[in-house]
């Protein structure tokens, strides 16, 4: 797997409705045109832009949620080598804690829609969501992981967990 190739940084936001869906948007765009994750995207390295800076901002322009930095909880970091072929990812992983009584309206990225714990596992997911970062942040919210994938095509992606504060003494 070639090394040179972009390294892209992003968050993922995981929203919920008082009653326990999560919020997912349906990616309108590449990576993961139709799958379905939660809202989030690429902070502006650019300018420097904080993981916690780019969910805020996100956050207002997806959702119309306007947070401060306590309202997010980090639960996870994740690094993918190779993500489809043509990417190396590192992925802060946000659940916002207000909860929401309502779903955003649709936008340009894709329309929002409310799902279960459940349901989640009949939509169509991002392959590395499906195979450990839905199953990682389940078993982390109120914690904290980071996690590597080494992704190849046409082999299984092979996971490590770095460390889990579950884990921890």
């Amino acid at each position: 797997m070639s090394s040179s190739l972009p390294y892209r940084i992003a968050t993922l936001l995981y929203a919920f409705h008082e009653d326990g869906r999560v919020l997912l948007i349906q990616r309108n765009h590449d990576p993961n045109r139709g799958c379905y994750s939660p809202p989030g995207g690429k902070l502006k390295t650019d300018t420097g832009e904080s993981p916690h800076a780019c969910a805020i901002r996100e956050a207002a322009e997806e959702t119309g949620l306007q947070l401060a930095p306590a309202d997010l909880h980090l639960t996870g970091v994740i690094s993918e080598h190779g993500y489809q072929g043509n990417a190396h990812w590192l992925m802060f992983l946000f659940e916002i804690k207000p909860r929401l009584t309502s779903l955003p309206p649709d936008h340009e990225e894709g329309p929002f829609r409310w799902a279960t714990r459940e349901e989640l596992e009949s939509l169509p997911l991002p392959g590395t969501d499906r195979e450990q970062i839905w199953p990682l942040f389940w078993q982390h919210r109120n914690a904290f992981f980071v996690a590597h994938c080494q992704c190849a095509d046409n082999q299984p992606d092979q996971w490590t967990l770095l460390q889990s504060s579950l884990n921890a003494k």
